[in-house]
């Protein structure tokens, strides 16, 4: 009997050993977890339910797995149990090689795989690459065409049938998947070809879309790494603005420190950048390619921030709906920082303590320890050391944390980065809000280096992007700039008295409202400045101020 294409291969009956698989029996699963092949006739009606169960089985089994050959081994299995397939493969195309080779395969050692190799056209199985058609051969013996590179099949007085399907992407041949089973005359070769022609179809969709994932994951893996390089140099000690004296210590000790795994404690007032100091760490250290998480501490209620820091087991307590990872866990290889770390309770310090000794935490509500390779950066503007006085902070947590600190000057000590950080602001607004701002006036700048900054670096920023908004003319003038910078000379508000003369007039307002207070009572209105008789009327007698006037 000779090669058996699909549209002269219906026999006249469908008795005898059906292709599709029967409902699950107790104790015995799909695929080696499997399908049970049945040995008797069942209506059509049964038939094609087992058949929608197969490929149930099979769809499911294609999703499980992300990788495509963990994934084409349990569609084997499954083929295995539902079709009494003896051997089975998967061949796919090398393009490059011109090449067709086993990529799967069920029942042949790996030894026959590596000898599975045809060119297309080259025996039935590059026939079924070559012209696309699926093909049934009804007895693997009787056919010339069959080549049997793998050397797997051994009669011994057992028949066998081969079925060989082509797996199309759009219009391309890039698989084959082959069924062998043993041979019964009346058994359909026809109901065979169909259902593997839906199998390789579901295995063709499923190679597409894993295409599309992958190549989904290559654009994110670039865009990483894109963003990565972004932040790497956007995050060089090298490119935070200044360029005084006490910056450039802050530039040596950030170098210094960087690629250790010592904690860090950033000092310093608020806005003065110490967040920006901890990027620059993490992102110069050896644990740049790993998570860098971000805490601030006087954010988070008390009541939340443990679970926030170790996260929390499935009804730790009310709400805790499920399980959630803390910052540490997530942190981990990476670098955890906790901004405002003075604001935290006593609670929370002891097991923060712990987790920096030992590098292991609990979760809330749990019992498992977990350990956390964390490289910990803090960062405070407040005095830690009266704290830890006055006992609203741990001593040895001060210590564990004081490691290396690094303290940022606030800007009115560095009064030579102004004008840069002015610049620079100026530059980054201008291009943000598309204007065409070239400089600051001269009483601008002045305006600028005299005022004394008590919101530090922020306060600049928010200046600058204030005159940015308003400045329609190319130069920011020094009315673009806040009030709160306008001075007594800008504005015109000097004050006309002298410091004497100012004081000279609070003195005699004070003097006659005491007066009014007490209706002329001189002892009274001295009682009621914490002065003396004789002090008091020597004031009112130099302002010429009569006490009788006022009875």
């Amino acid at each position: 009997m000779g090669r058996t294409h699909l549209q002269s291969a219906a026999p006249t009956r469908r008795q005898g050993r059906h292709l599709s698989p029967v409902p699950l029996s107790k104790g015995r699963s799909l695929a080696r977890r499997g399908v049970d092949a049945i040995s008797e006739p069942l209506g059509d009606g049964m038939k094609r339910l087992n058949e929608t169960r197969l490929f149930f089985e099979i769809s499911k089994a294609l999703h499980e797995h992300l990788d495509l050959k963990n994934a084409l081994y349990n569609v084997l299995n499954i083929l295995e149990e539902g079709m009494d397939m003896e051997r089975g493969t998967i061949t796919l195309l090398n393009p490059r090689r011109n090449e067709i080779s086993i990529e799967v395969a069920h029942g042949l050692s790996k030894s026959a795989m590596r000898k599975g190799k045809y060119r297309p056209g080259e025996g039935v199985t590059g026939s079924v690459f070559e012209k696309g058609e699926p093909v049934a051969i009804p007895k693997i013996s009787e056919e010339p065409l069959f080549l049997d590179r793998t050397a797997s099949r051994k009669h011994n007085g057992v028949e066998y049938s081969f079925f060989c399907v082509p797996v199309i992407k759009g219009k391309r041949v890039i698989g084959a998947l082959s069924v062998d089973r043993p041979f019964e005359a009346n058994f359909s070769l026809v109901e065979g070809t169909e259902i593997l022609s839906v199998v390789a179809t579901m295995i063709a969709t499923h190679v597409i879309n894993l295409e599309r994932i992958n190549r989904e994951k290559e654009k994110l893996k670039e865009e990483n790494t894109r963003l990565r390089t972004e932040l790497e140099n956007k995050y060089r000690f090298t490119n935070i603005i200044g360029n005084s004296n006490k910056m450039r210590e802050v530039y040596q000790m950030i170098s210094q420190v960087c690629k250790s795994n010592a904690t860090v404690l950033v000092r310093g007032q608020s806005g003065t950048g110490k967040e920006l100091v901890a990027n620059s760490i993490h992102y110069n250290s050896n644990r740049a390619k790993h998570p860098f998480i971000k805490v601030n501490c006087a954010a988070l209620p008390e009541n939340l921030i443990e679970s926030e820091l170790f996260g929390h087991e499935k009804g730790a307590f009310t709400g805790a709906i499920n399980q959630k990872h803390g910052k540490f866990e997530l942190a981990h290889k990476g670098t955890l920082f906790l901004d405002e770390i003075g604001s935290i309770s006593l609670d929370v310090q002891v097991k923060l303590l712990r987790a920096l000794q030992e590098k292991e935490f609990e979760r809330v509500g749990g019992h498992r320890t977990f350990k956390s390779d964390v490289r910990i950066i803090t960062a405070t503007n407040k005095n830690l050391e009266q704290a830890v006085d006055e006992g609203s902070f741990r001593g040895d947590l001060y210590y564990r944390l004081n490691v290396f600190p690094i303290f940022l000057p606030p800007l009115k000590e560095r009064k030579t980065d102004i004008l840069l950080l002015a610049d620079y602001f100026v530059e980054k607004y201008a291009k943000e809000n598309e204007k065409e701002i070239r400089r600051i006036s001269t009483p601008g700048i002045d305006m600028l280096m005299s005022y004394h900054w008590p919101g530090n670096v922020r306060e600049l920023e928010n200046c600058i992007e204030r005159a940015v908004l308003l400045c329609n003319e190319g130069v920011i003038h020094g009315y673009h700039l806040p009030p709160t910078l306008q001075t007594g000379t800008e504005s015109g508000t000097l004050p006309a008295k002298t410091l004497e003369e100012a004081t000279a007039n609070l003195e005699r307002e004070m003097i006659i409202d005491t007066l009014k207070n007490t209706r002329g009572n001189i002892t009274s209105a001295a009682q009621m400045l914490g002065t003396t008789v004789r002090k008091f009327s020597y004031k009112a007698q130099k302002y010429d101020i009569h006490y009788k006037d006022y009875r």
